[in-house]
C-alpha cells in the first residue's frame, strides 16, 4: 500500500490504529501539521491536572496527583538527623522514587526502572535549589506533589532522651523538656514549577505523553521558581539544539503552565490552615 505524504489524508487510507502502530511518527506528524495532537490537545496545551492532599494517613504529608492518565503518589516523612561536620546548620532531603512494573510495560518485574535514578537525581537537584529543608524523606515524589505538601509541613517539637538522642515529642511532651519552643512552619525560599516540552522539527509540544516521547526524542524540561526565574534546564540526550529560540519558547510555555499550576495549588489548599 502506498501512503500519502504526512500532510495528506492518510487516516482515510487505512485503519487508524494500524497506521498508528505501523507508522507512529507519520501518524503524529499528520496531527502536527494541523496544530493538534491525537488526544485533542493543542501543541502548547498541557494535560488536565488534579490533585488531593492527605492520601497517606501515616505520613507527615502526602498528595495524590493526576496528570492526564498518569497518577503519582507522594509521601513525606520528617525525621531527626545528626548534621554533618561540614554543614552543621543544614538539613537534608532524601528522595526515593519508585516505578513498579504495573506503571508501565517498559518496566520489567524484579528490576528497577532505568529512569528511576535519573528522575531521583533530577528532582533532588531541583528541590535542593529551591527549598530550605530540615530533614525530609520523600517517597514516590512528583514535583507538583511536593509543591502542595511542603507549605503545610511543620517542624515538630523535639527533646533529648536519656541516651542523649534527639526524639520527636507529641501530645503533652510526656513531661520532657523540649529543645525547641514549639512547632514551626517549614521555611520555603521558593516554589518550583516545571514543564517538559518535546521538540520535533519546527514544532514544540508541551507536556508530552509517553507515546509522544517514544516517537520524538528531543525533550527539554524547564524549571522556574515562583518569581519566574530559571532554576534548571534539563535535556536528556537527543540532538544538540542549534537555536536558543526553541528554549525561549519552552520557558514561555513553562511560565504559562506555572500560572495554571498555581491556580490548582490555590484551589486545593484554600481553606486549609498552616500550623
Amino acid at each position: 500500500m502506498v501512503l500519502p505524504d504526512a500532510s495528506g489524508d492518510v487516516l482515510s487510507e487505512m485503519d487508524v490504529d494500524a497506521f498508528r502502530r505501523l507508522f507512529p511518527l507519520r501518524f503524529f506528524e499528520t496531527h502536527l501539521v494541523k496544530s493538534t495532537r491525537p488526544d485533542g490537545r493543542s501543541l502548547a496545551e498541557a494535560r488536565e491536572t488534579s490533585s488531593a492532599l492527605g492520601a497517606v494517613a501515616s505520613a507527615d504529608g502526602s498528595a495524590l496527583v493526576k496528570i492526564g492518565s498518569t497518577r503519582m503518589l507522594a509521601a513525606i516523612k520528617m525525621e531527626v538527623m545528626t548534621p554533618s561536620k561540614e554543614s552543621p546548620d543544614e538539613g537534608c532531603i532524601a528522595i526515593d522514587f519508585h516505578m513498579p512494573p504495573i506503571c508501565s510495560p517498559t518496566v520489567r518485574p524484579g528490576r528497577p526502572a532505568e529512569a528511576a535514578p535519573v528522575v531521583s537525581k533530577q528532582l533532588s537537584d531541583t528541590i535542593s535549589r529551591t527549598y530550605i529543608v530540615w530533614m525530609l524523606m520523600v517517597l514516590f515524589l512528583m514535583l507538583l506533589c511536593c509543591q502542595q505538601l511542603l507549605p503545610f509541613l511543620t517542624i515538630p517539637v523535639v527533646s533529648m532522651n536519656d541516651d542523649g538522642k534527639v526524639v520527636v515529642l507529641s501530645g503533652d511532651h510526656g513531661g520532657k523538656e523540649p529543645v525547641n519552643k514549639g512547632k514551626r512552619k517549614l521555611t520555603l525560599s521558593s516554589i518550583p514549577f516545571s514543564l517538559t516540552c518535546l521538540l520535533h522539527k519546527n514544532y514544540i509540544l508541551a507536556d508530552p505523553t509517553a507515546e509522544e516521547e517514544s516517537v520524538m526524542e528531543t525533550l527539554v524540561t524547564v524549571v522556574l521558581d515562583s518569581s519566574g526565574q530559571l532554576v534548571s534546564l534539563y535535556k536528556p540526550g537527543g540532538p544538540v539544539l542549534a537555536y536558543t529560540s526553541a528554549i525561549q519558547d519552552c520557558v514561555a510555555l513553562t511560565r504559562q503552565r506555572a500560572r495554571e499550576l498555581q491556580t490548582i495549588l490555590d484551589e486545593v489548599t484554600s481553606g486549609m490552615e498552616v500550623d
